[in-house]
């Protein structure tokens, strides 16, 4: 395969990704907490020996969550949080620590705050958070001090990665994390009664599923293309 084969195939992997990426968030437009995600692409240029112009091939192999602020929906419900401006909440699965913006909790048999899959939520200082089963009324306030019959009990801790960690994407709406969190000590406060939404605007999404999808047939032309070239070069040396 020549130089133009290579950059074409590198280019449609990388379409291929975030076509990938834009179906995922397209199915996750109405999951609580969900962050979309994109591709960046990158540029690889080398120098090609003699006078022969520079190779130049695309690649798409860094994924990129958005993190901007997903609508807020009142719920009512007294385990139902949601962040409004920076910050994560911090809960424990199985495979260690992790980030999450879905803030709708339910108590365990024994008190424990947990997510829907079970993960249970922690506070500032990294403990499970723990309600009374026999509480008759729960607050948690804006700095997330978290009352039961008015005594307080906890507080839910806004969480951020470490400064040299960027988010990836463990399941759904979780991020794993390589290095202990850092607290979010400004700019977060917690709702309770509420739940955030998706951050994911179907309509953008739907435009960019059909430019990648151009991009990609107009990709694959060229292929079809370049293919017929050399076997039309192939058949002509082949006959003399």
């Amino acid at each position: 395969m020549d130089n133009a084969g290579y950059a074409a195939i590198t280019r449609q992997s990388g379409l291929m990704r975030e076509m990938q990426a834009v179906a995922h968030n397209i199915a996750n437009a109405a999951t609580t907490g969900f962050r979309r995600e994109g591709v960046i692409f990158s540029e690889f240029v080398e120098r090609l020996d003699g006078k022969a112009p520079s190779l130049s091939m695309g690649t798409g192999n860094v994924r990129m969550i958005g993190t901007d602020q997903g609508p807020i929906r009142q719920t009512r419900g007294a385990f139902d949080l949601a962040i409004e401006g920076n910050g994560y909440f911090l809960v424990e699965t199985g495979t260690g620590q992790a980030l999450t913006r879905a803030g709708a909790f339910t108590p365990s048999a024994n008190g424990e705050l947990a997510t829907p899959d079970g993960h249970r939520l922690l506070d500032a200082g990294g403990a499970p958070v723990f309600v009374p089963p026999d509480a008759r009324s729960v607050a948690v306030g804006r700095d997330g001090t978290l009352s039961a019959d008015g005594r307080p009990l906890a507080r839910i801790g806004l969480w951020q990665p470490a400064a040299d960690e960027t988010l990836t994407r463990a399941t759904g709406v979780l991020f794993r994390l390589s290095s202990p969190p850092e607290p979010v000590e400004a700019e977060g406060v917690i709702l309770q009664g509420f739940i955030e939404g998706s951050n994911v605007d179907p309509v953008s999404e739907v435009t960019r599923m059909i430019e990648v999808q151009r991009a990609y047939e107009l990709g694959q032309t060229f292929l079809d293309r370049e293919d017929e070239r050399i076997r039309a070069v192939t058949r002509t040396l082949g006959s003399q």
